[in-house]
């Protein structure tokens, strides 16, 4: 029987900016959407395949960042090795690979995943790797249809019938296909040859050499930085060892690339486990948490009886942390994800929105397509409000609301439309601005 890995590329604390002030509190990989980290989704999913033996996380982030992280999904899932690589430096999406090579080929796997960490997704890995095998290419990409109009922002791809990929371009200036990757991957260690011309390529481009016999490179920066997209695929497109998977209609993908994008992303994890409940989950109208087999680490389910918490309306779907605490009189959903601690008093409606941990609203608020940060403090009457947000959403004058950690909002104030970066009291409503 084949066995299999898989790679989760994290980025580091130099990338991800865009998702900023969420991502100056906590690294975006972790950020809980659905009531879990975003990574924890792609691992959850990728559990699922039978032959997975080990699961690596490679980025630039500090070691410390994932401990508690691997330490808690590692006694979620005992027969699945979970480890931490971290790269020198920023070496790009394939640098990072090549140069953990030996660590990836170790126990000679027969095929590895290679997953973006800010994307969600309905993971089909099960029916990826069916396919990859059928097809005896080196690498297989996922892939998904978009609007013609917004294919330009994605990495294009064309595809033969057969589903071999016969060109790839990344972001084209003018339509080239509404076929886009996904940013999911999956190789046999084939592909280690083709990333060893990558870095070969860079390293022999160069202009002349100096007075002393040192090379002179064209290429800006280090020569070890190689783009899995441009630098591997886009080469082997047409030779006949790449191939697409399609996503189903009943499949679901975006990027998480801002902090904004956290709520539609949020919305699709919810319906999506309302829809498929974890093994040995039951489902009902409601989304809560079940901390029986493991008290440190909640996980989503769906129970046939209300909890002790659940005297207040409830639309679903939603998740609730057992440690929140909700008035009667609360009415919450849909699309609710409600973190640990969290205080709701009398009167207050939440809808499309993301409260995390520790957070106090008060009586009579409403918080409607927003992001309440850790620790916050909404006043009595206070309305925090955005626009909606759809999955991939390349309109950017509908912004939702998005608050930092440990930021205050006065009795009857209205936050609309705005990004409030951490530690803000705000005393005077703001709309549609960047409060710094």
């Amino acid at each position: 029987m084949s066995w299999t890995k898989a790679i989760i590329l994290v980025g580091g604390p130099s990338v991800g900016t865009r998702f900023r002030p969420l991502s100056l509190s906590l690294p975006k990989p972790l950020f809980p959407i659905a009531g879990e980290p975003i990574i924890r989704h792609h691992i959850d999913a990728l559990v699922k395949v039978q032959s997975i033996k080990e699961i690596l996380l490679v980025g630039f982030f500090e070691n410390e960042i994932f401990n508690r992280f691997l330490t808690e999904i590692q006694l979620s899932y005992p027969h699945v090795t979970f480890r931490y690589l971290r790269e020198y430096q920023s070496l790009g999406t394939g640098g990072g690979l090549y140069h953990f090579r030996d660590e990836i080929l170790a126990g000679n796997p027969d095929y590895f995943f290679v997953i973006h960490a800010d994307i969600a997704c309905s993971f089909p890995f099960n029916e990826f790797l069916e396919f990859h095998k059928n097809n005896k290419g080196s690498a297989t990409i996922m892939g998904t249809k978009v609007n013609k109009e917004d294919a330009n922002r994605y990495g294009c791809l064309v595809a033969s019938e057969n589903n071999e990929v016969t060109h790839y371009v990344e972001k084209p200036q003018s339509f080239v296909s509404d076929l886009i990757s996904c940013g999911i991957y999956l190789f046999d260690p084939r592909i280690f040859e083709e990333m060893r011309k990558a870095v070969l390529d860079r390293r022999s481009i160069r202009d002349d050499e100096d007075e002393y016999g040192n090379v002179i490179y064209r290429v800006s920066g280090n020569v070890d930085v190689v783009r899995l997209e441009q630098d591997i695929l886009r080469p082997m497109a047409g030779t006949g060892n790449l191939f697409v998977y399609t996503l189903k209609e009943n499949d679901f993908w975006m990027q998480i690339k801002t902090a904004e994008q956290a709520l539609p992303a949020n919305n699709l994890y919810l319906h999506h486990l309302h829809k498929q409940p974890k093994p040995g989950h039951t489902r009902s109208s409601s989304c809560v948490v079940d901390v029986s087999q493991n008290p440190n680490v909640p996980t989503v389910t769906y129970p046939t009886t209300p909890s002790r918490n659940q005297d207040f309306e409830l639309v679903p779907p939603v998740y609730i942390h057992p440690t929140a605490l909700i008035h009667p009189s609360a009415k919450i959903g849909p699309n609710v994800s409600i973190g640990p601690r969290v205080i709701i008093d009398r009167g207050v409606r939440i809808k499309n929105a993301i409260i995390l941990d520790g957070t106090e609203i008060k009586n009579d608020s409403l918080v409607m397509n927003s992001i309440v940060g850790w620790d916050s403090k909404l006043g009595s009457w206070s309305r925090v409000q955005g626009e909606p947000v759809k999955p991939n959403q390349a309109d950017k004058s509908k912004n939702a609301t998005i608050l930092g950690k440990e930021c205050k909002v006065a009795d009857e104030i209205v936050i609309r439309s705005c990004l409030v970066l951490p530690h803000k009291e705000l005393k005077a409503s703001v709309h549609n601005e960047v409060v710094m």
